[in-house]
């Protein structure tokens, strides 16, 4: 019998192909979140030697997540550097305090309506912002007028610089997803980002084009940007706590769904999700002193991990260390890389976040899913992330409270015996009250009225008193109302209200 490969040599080997899809992501999402390359490495290395020690979900990877770059960069676009840092702090700080109050299985209680549009509005800002990187060009202020303005700005390519970034990002672009469709099975574990990234460098390095590098420190700690005790005080505005909570909730959401997401593809040990959302928290903070960008579990790199082999938490420990190895040692390596080559990888990234294949899924469940699904995107796309994710939520609340309140009312009459029938099943609420006045409005006179409630799951106080004023105002027609009492004390038993609630309807 072959002897299976020593776990720890398995994950030596995972950490490296992890580093290796991390290090381009690291150094692009720093980019698209309008911070220098560096401050994507640093988060890269908490999250390996940090966040991988203490995770409760051993085969997840943290770092940098393109999830996060479009609060990052509308943040820091309207705020300034250096209120990322204390903003930072405070969210990793929510995130500690929800892990502690066990709040972690919480955060996975979303509509996938709303997780999918999410994705979908961040991959849409995400690459409409990143396009304009592509061309070495700024972005624009907003996610509509970044989407607006791509026709008239590839129509006035012209600058020699501009067309040569270009043609880096679509040689970008066409590697990548070549790599994707045709790669070898010999190296299938060979990441298309790190290849389409040596193919741009080595356009841009063998022409010699004139396009922007990336600009990496020759000393690392010259990255770290120590928040001041004036930055922390200005966390009384109110808009720099709801852009924290804002970025602890997406944060989290993200962290988790990767997790759930991780824990299905592999059969080692299950993510403790409230040990996770602490650790994220943790790890957080400490980027937040250090002035680098958020973290999140991030599902490629996870992914990547799980399919190389890992077997424990060590591969991703290993994967922050090779960063940080990487990064003393070689910095003028990374400052070949093209930017541009590395808006391309985050163009990509963006139309991978939206998954066609869930718009399909949803279609399956009906309307209502697929428009809180668009409501949710276009929410993102017009205003923003907070703002598409609170509409998508609300709409999700409408369509439980329609469901919950929906009743199927059987109406029929015995004119013999004088008797009419009233059939209830379901939930009786205030909002259905309008149908079943309908109902007892043809009723003829000389009835007696039996209300049949073995099939009730709720009935609430409005219903009760529609019935008892109905048999008060119908008595001189000579109706009457027969209740199954037994039934009905039952549901207001499983509700949990008290019993002298029903005595006043008990004639």
């Amino acid at each position: 019998m072959q002897k299976s490969a020593d776990p720890r040599v398995k994950d030596f080997l995972a950490s490296w192909v992890v580093f290796l899809v991390a290090l381009p992501l690291c150094m692009g999402i720093a980019i698209a979140s309008g911070l220098p390359p560096a401050s994507g490495i640093i988060t890269g290395i908490v999250g390996g030697l940090l966040v991988g020690f203490i995770s409760g979900s051993p085969l997840q990877v943290s770092g940098p997540a393109a999830g996060l770059a479009v609060i990052v960069f509308q943040l820091v676009k309207d705020r300034g550097i250096e209120m990322l840092g204390p903003i930072l702090v405070l969210a990793g700080l929510l995130q500690v305090i929800a892990g502690t109050m066990k709040l972690g299985r919480w955060f996975r209680a979303m509509s996938p309506a709303v997780v999918y549009g999410m994705l979908a509005g961040i991959g849409v800002l995400l690459a409409a912002s990143q396009f304009y990187v592509m061309l070495d060009q700024t972005p624009h202020h907003g996610g509509i007028e970044n989407l607006f303005a791509i026709p008239a700005t590839l129509f006035s390519l012209r600058s020699g610089n501009q067309l040569a970034a270009a043609a880096v990002g679509l040689t970008t672009l066409v590697v990548m997803n070549a790599w994707a469709r045709f790669r070898p099975s010999s190296l299938a574990l060979v990441p298309g980002a790190l290849v389409a990234v040596m193919a741009g460098t080595a356009v841009a390095y063998i022409w010699n084009l004139p396009v922007h590098h990336v600009d990496v420190p020759r000393n690392l700690l010259e990255a770290v940007r120590l928040p001041t005790f004036d930055n922390f005080v200005k966390l009384r505005q109110a808009q720099l706590v709801i852009s924290a909570v804002a970025m602890a909730f997406v944060a989290s959401a993200e962290t988790l769904l990767s997790a759930a997401a991780v824990d299905r593809i592999h059969n080692g040990p299950r993510t403790d999700f409230n040990r996770e959302l602490t650790a994220q928290g943790v790890g957080n903070m400490i980027c937040g002193f250090a002035g680098a960008l958020p973290m999140t579990g991030v599902i490629v790199r996870s992914s990547a991990n799980v399919q190389a082999g890992a077997t424990s938490r060590r591969s991703a420990i290993l994967h922050g260390l090779w960063l940080l190895a990487f990064v003393v040692a070689f910095p003028q390596l990374l400052r070949l890389v093209p930017t541009a080559s590395l808006g391309a990888i985050l163009v990509y990234t963006g139309f991978k976040l939206i998954e066609w294949n869930s718009v399909k899924e949803l279609m399956r469940y009906g309307r209502i899913p697929l428009a809180i699904y668009f409501l949710t995107l276009a929410g993102i796309v017009a205003a923003d992330l907070l703002t598409g994710v609170i509409l998508g939520l609300l709409a999700s609340l409408m369509k439980l409270i329609y469901k919950i309140s929906k009743i199927s009312l059987r109406y029929e009459l015995d004119m013999p015996n004088h008797d009419a029938h009233l059939y209830m099943e379901g939930a009786a609420t205030f909002l259905n009250i309008p149908e079943i006045s309908a109902i007892l409005d043809q009723i003829p006179p000389d009835m007696a009225l039996h209300i049949h409630t073995a099939q009730l799951m709720y009935i609430d106080h409005s219903c009760l008193d529609l019935f008892a004023t109905w048999e008060i105002q119908r008595e001189a027609s000579g109706n009457s109302l027969v209740v199954e009492w037994d039934n009905l004390m039952a549901r207001f038993q499983r509700q949990g209200l008290p019993e002298s609630d029903l005595k006043p309807f008990m004639h």
